[in-house]
């Protein structure tokens, strides 16, 4: 019994050091990008050895891996949660974009959006962290492309509107508000961003359309 608890400590140990190794790690990609995350430098700044960086992150590689999937786990409780709170629909949908906006405006990240830095570090790169980059941005595009399904089975959204289409130009707009703040410091990007969102709502409603009947599917898309 108490070599299980002496495992079980270590076990915990491990995990908050790993995990204090990944939060350093995920705030200094996000200014020096992932090719500057590198052991020696990320030793110096929690002042570890390298040897104890090497005994968690076997190469550079695994350790931006990780990194990337760190970043996704805090993107996931700032902006995803929060999203699928609200009702089903275009309530949901709303969040979820307002989440996002809410999320680079805060600076979650100390860069800004991590995936927004690191899409455009790796998309012409080639080889497991972009492999890795571009999955999490794939679940963010269709879990986009999956709300504005659920609000046409909702009755909010007219049944003709392309999904993939406008999980893309939402997801276009959430990413340019993200680099005028970074670029610029334009804070007022995040409010055109939302004007941006109403403007391309407001046409797609069953209202515009002016037929309120049902259009309901059998499928219930969650």
């Amino acid at each position: 019994m108490d070599a299980a608890r002496k495992v079980d400590g270590r076990v915990e140990r491990g995990d908050r050091t790993r995990r204090q190794i990944l939060d350093a790690a995920v705030d200094l990609a996000s200014v020096e990008g992932l090719e500057g995350l590198s052991i020696g430098a990320l030793a110096s700044k929690l002042r570890m050895s390298k040897s104890g960086l090497f005994a968690a992150f076997g190469s550079k590689e695994e350790l931006q891996v990780a990194a990337v999937d760190h970043a996704a786990s805090i993107f996931v409780e700032q902006v995803v949660r929060r999203g699928l709170a609200a009702p089903r629909g275009l309530p949901r949908l709303r969040a979820l974009c307002d989440a996002w906006l809410d999320y680079a405006r805060r600076q979650v990240f100390r860069g800004g959006c991590f995936f927004a830095a690191a899409s455009a570090e790796f998309d012409g790169r080639p080889g497991p962290v972009r492999d890795r980059v571009r999955a999490h941005m794939k679940d963010w595009l269709t879990l986009i492309a999956g709300a504005v399904r659920r609000a046409q089975t909702e009755d909010h959204l007219r049944a003709d509107v392309d999904a993939a289409q406008l999980a893309f130009e939402l997801h276009s707009i959430a990413m340019g508000a993200n680099w005028a703040f970074q670029l610029f410091g334009d804070v007022g990007a995040f409010h055109r961003a939302r004007v941006a969102f109403d403007v391309r709502f407001e046409p797609l409603g069953l209202a515009a359309s002016g037929n309120r009947g049902s259009r309901r599917r059998s499928t219930d898309i969650r």
